[in-house]
């Protein structure tokens, strides 16, 4: 008595089973590709794709507004860390989004790539032979004349002019439609298209953010931006060269019914340059309506306000004067938060944290607020502080480091033109005016063209696979008994379209009145009212 590998006995002289061997790795790999160029994986990276971009929709994102993340932050302190850990704040240049970006393209590409070489195949291919018994097909009719079946077959193929006829013995066998293939084909390799010309996009392009106060300028360059996004092999060295220039800017908002402070327009006048020493254009830049310079594209995306201010010293030097950009906390009345940074002064470094009111209002308990987006009131509140800016480490512009600070106290509500004199001799801040900014983006992206194109393409596919339908016909024609020519008419819709049988017997009827003039007589086909009470009565 001996054991097997498994532990189960076998009886001397006998041979033990082999034990099961796995697939392996090679088939483990073979299993891995199948399954990932499945069409249903497809579909399910499809949906993931859909399904993850949905935060991209819902969140604000970096590479569209800064300062909206910001403002997000500041809204939920507790919550935007963790969107920001999943970086939900960057969706679609996010690692997670990445791959199944990735997965899809390799999916649909080892899909689609051999169902086109098989489409082309099917289109060099002979019709199929004809069925031995045409009277199970879906549409089957049948009837007599005096024609031989040589001229039967030949009125058949003038018929089915259209169609792609192969003679087999005494039949004929037809198709056509096989653009519905093709178009589905089309479809999947425009969508193929479509994801490579965004990956090439995002590989050669870049986008960028930034903001321009009315009256300044913007170059070009890697510094001037406020975020820039660049692809994996853009030289962000060698920019297009061109510069533009803030004129003026207008937004316009409702001002009565229930819909008042809502925006009706934005409009930016802009000059600019292609190169340093190219003529001036203007364009007046809207909503949708972007600015293309160079093959650069420059949208509008919002506005805020700047209030202007100047900061003299204690011997009453003007040591600041300038437009101060505040972010808007919301949009329905554009309250506003901004930092003024002072730090040549000769002396110690000031800072001012304000809040600015486009149109104030004093409420009942004394509260000044913003009933209105426009600037119609503008007034604007200060905090200040003297000390240590702490410049030397890196820090938003948009955040005042109080901690090595001396706090000066609070300003009264200011109108334009007033000051504030600071306590101590420090000095004093005047609130000489507003003006409004516009944060703009830049995109830049090569492979535009041909991801409109394949738009187009898939488009076109789509419409051709829904609307062009596969068919097949079949005609026998032999001698009968009695000596008159017995012709059959057989039909197959690939789809299930209610007017494929109405088609099919009015080639039928068409052919049967051809034979008829040609000899002189032939029966009316019979035609089955339905197929399927055709095969139950069989």
């Amino acid at each position: 008595m001996t054991t097997t590998e498994t532990g189960t006995p076998a009886a001397d002289g006998e041979t033990a089973a082999p034990r099961p061997k796995g697939i392996g790795a090679l088939g483990w790999l073979r299993w891995t590709w199948r399954t990932l160029t499945s069409m249903r994986t497809a579909l399910i990276l499809l949906f993931l794709l859909a399904v993850g971009a949905i935060p991209g929709s819902v969140l604000p994102q970096n590479v569209v507004s800064v300062d909206e993340v910001g403002a997000y932050f500041r809204e939920h302190p507790d919550l935007a860390p963790w969107l920001d850990r999943f970086a939900l704040f960057d969706v679609f240049s996010s690692p997670w989004y990445a791959a199944i970006y990735l997965l899809l393209f390799v999916s649909l590409a080892g899909c689609v790539l051999p169902r086109a070489v098989a489409h082309a195949r099917a289109l060099r291919a002979r019709p199929v032979r004809t069925p031995r018994n045409l009277g199970r097909m879906p549409y089957a009719a049948r009837f007599t004349t005096d024609a031989s079946p040589e001229t039967a077959l030949e009125q058949a193929r003038r018929i089915l002019r259209g169609y792609r006829v192969e003679r087999y013995g005494d039949s004929l066998s037809s198709e056509t439609g096989y653009l519905r293939e093709a178009g589905n084909v089309l479809f999947h390799l425009a969508l193929l298209g479509l994801l490579a010309a965004l990956a090439a996009g995002a590989f050669f392009g870049y986008r960028g953010n930034m903001l321009i106060v009315e009256g300044d300028g913007f170059a070009n360059t890697l510094p001037s931006y406020d975020a820039i996004y660049p692809g994996h092999w853009t030289d962000t060295d060698d920019l297009q060269p061109f510069t533009l220039r803030l004129d003026d800017f207008e937004a316009t908002f409702i001002e009565e019914g229930d819909l008042r402070g809502q925006a009706s327009s934005y409009v930016a006048d802009v000059t600019y340059r292609e190169s340093p020493g190219a003529e001036d254009g203007r364009h007046r830049l809207e909503v949708n309506h972007p600015l293309t310079v160079d093959g650069v594209q420059v949208y509008l995306l919002g506005h805020g306000y700047a209030p202007e201010f100047v900061v003299r010293d204690a011997d009453g030097g003007v040591v600041f004067d300038q437009a101060v950009p505040f972010l808007f906390r919301e949009t329905a009345t554009f309250t506003s938060d901004g930092v003024l940074k002072v730090p040549d002064t000769g002396g110690e470094q000031l800072g001012f944290v304000g809040v600015f009111l486009p149109t104030a209002e004093e409420t009942a308990d004394g509260q000044m607020v913003s009933t209105f987006p426009g600037a119609e009131n503008p007034r604007v509140t200060l905090e200040g502080y003297r000390g240590d800016l702490g410049l030397i480490d890196p820090q938003s512009v948009y955040q005042l480091r109080t901690e090595g600070m001396e706090e000066l106290g609070s300003s009264p509500v200011m109108e334009v033109g007033d000051t504030w004199e600071l306590p101590d001799g420090a000095g004093s801040v005047t609130f000489t005016g507003v003006r409004e900014y516009v944060s703009l983006q830049t995109n830049r992206d090569g492979a535009r063209p041909f991801a409109l194109g394949s738009a187009v393409a898939a488009v076109g596919g789509l419409l051709v696979t829904l609307f062009v339908r596969p068919r097949r016909v079949w005609v026998r024609a032999a001698k009968g008994e009695d000596g008159r020519t017995t012709v059959e008419v057989a039909g197959l819709g690939k789809t299930e379209v209610a007017g494929n049988n109405a088609e099919f017997h009015e080639l039928t009827t068409r052919l049967a009145d051809r034979l008829r003039q040609g000899s002189g007589s032939a029966d009316r086909p019979d035609r089955p009212s339905d197929p399927v009470d055709e095969r139950s009565e069989r």
